[in-house]
């Protein structure tokens, strides 16, 4: 498997507080990957840095073998590299094919403007095949705000997908949806997602979701990497389950 991303001893500093220290993980494309942790453990102090929302203290951050450590996050996301939000980043007030026509707008065009899209069938028929990707294009002339969460998540997600990424980042992609819905909607997502050889990595607190939808995992605590393999090998680390996830499970 070919690797896209690689990060060496990546750091980064608060003050004198540590939010993430010698952070090394490699991903390979296509992979899908699993990141736990409690909060504050540096999960998405290490996602914000590799997608260029906070600058590493030190380290280095290869793309596809380019140091990218440091660029911007628009470079970032037009080398590849995309991500979610834990909340939804969406236009409320528009129906869901508009919030994927500025999406794909945007992703498209060095200097948007943002009413082309609505006369433009080729945009539209783009937007429309990303929403049935999604299982989501009969909610398409929907406002977003009378939708419910996880249909809102898939929305964001699919509009993070406009520009074909090689990587995704996930950031707690089932905080919000309800317990009995959680694995039709991970089932749907990574299904979709799939189809794209996309690489994925998701933040994710529901231990079940993880062994379910994760082959590889990584735990994080206290800033650091406490475990990294495969998911049924790591959920059983001692010491993953001493300070992530509890004996218990």
């Amino acid at each position: 498997m070919q690797k896209i991303l690689e990060t060496r001893d990546l750091e980064k500093q608060f003050g004198a507080v540590y939010a993430a220290k010698d952070i090394n993980i490699s991903i390979h494309a296509g992979e899908v990957m699993g990141v736990i942790g409690s909060n504050g453990a540096g999960k998405t102090t290490f996602v914000n840095m590799v997608t260029g929302y906070l600058t590493p203290t030190s380290g280095e951050i290869l793309y596809r073998g380019k140091n990218i450590t440091g660029r911007p996050t628009r470079d970032i996301t037009r080398l590849g590299i995309c991500r979610s939000f834990q909340i939804p980043q969406l236009f409320p007030e528009l129906p869901v094919i508009e919030n994927m026509l500025i999406a794909l707008t945007i992703a498209k065009q060095d200097k948007p403007v943002l009413l082309r899209p609505a006369v433009n069938p080729s945009l539209e028929r783009e937007a429309m095949d990303l929403l049935a990707r999604f299982k989501i294009d009969h909610y398409a002339d929907q406002e977003i705000s009378t939708l419910a969460q996880g249909v809102r998540k898939l929305v964001d997600i699919a509009m993070a997908t406009v520009a074909d990424p090689e990587l995704l980042f996930l950031d707690e992609p089932t905080s919000g949806v309800s317990a009995d819905e959680k694995m039709d909607f991970m089932r749907v997502l990574i299904d979709a997602l799939k189809s794209t050889d996309t690489a994925v990595l998701f933040i994710e607190h529901d231990m079940e979701i993880v062994e379910a939808f994760a082959p590889r995992c990584v735990a994080f605590y206290e800033g650091t990497i406490l475990a990294d393999g495969p998911t049924a090998d790591v959920l059983q680390n001692d010491k993953v389950r001493e300070f992530v996830i509890g004996s218990e499970f």
